[in-house]
């Protein structure tokens, strides 16, 4: 008699999904940096940087995000873990955009509330990198 072995199905991120999340993190990162960098010199440039650098994230969050939303749709119920991490990225996808038309703004009136985003949309963002990449490290099967 053969004895076969039910299918387990892991919803970890697949590589692209994985490179799309992690490197989403430098992005909003250098926006937060240059934000603070800009806050300090009042050189303009420095918040060019951080618009572009946050369109960028947006992007990449975006990608991510439809992913997010992939892995979702296949995944079991039985586990909220899938649920919660597309709730975090879509809330960093969210608040980044909003911070991305804050920095719309001329470049002095983007200032406090550009600095406090970016900074919210980094911390969100390593926070739902770690959420979704905490899976692969720890080989959870579903």
């Amino acid at each position: 008699m053969t004895v076969t072995a039910p299918a387990t199905y892991r919803h970890t991120p697949s590589p692209l999904h994985a490179i799309m999340l992690a490197g989403t993190v430098p992005l909003f990162l250098g926006a937060l940096l240059s934000d603070i960098t800009y806050y300090n010199t009042y050189q303009i440039q420095w918040s060019n940087f951080a618009s572009w650098l946050t369109a960028s994230g947006l992007v990449f969050c975006g990608l991510g995000l439809l992913f997010a939303l992939i892995n979702l749709i296949r995944a079991d119920r039985k586990s909220g873990r899938p649920v919660m991490y597309f709730l975090l990225m879509l809330v960093t996808w969210v608040l980044g955009l909003v911070n991305a038309f804050v920095h719309a703004k001329d470049a002095f009136a983007s200032m406090p509330s550009g600095l406090i985003l970016s900074a919210i949309v980094t911390v969100l963002i390593c926070i739902t990198a770690w959420t979704g990449l905490t899976n692969l490290r720890s080989g959870e099967a579903q």
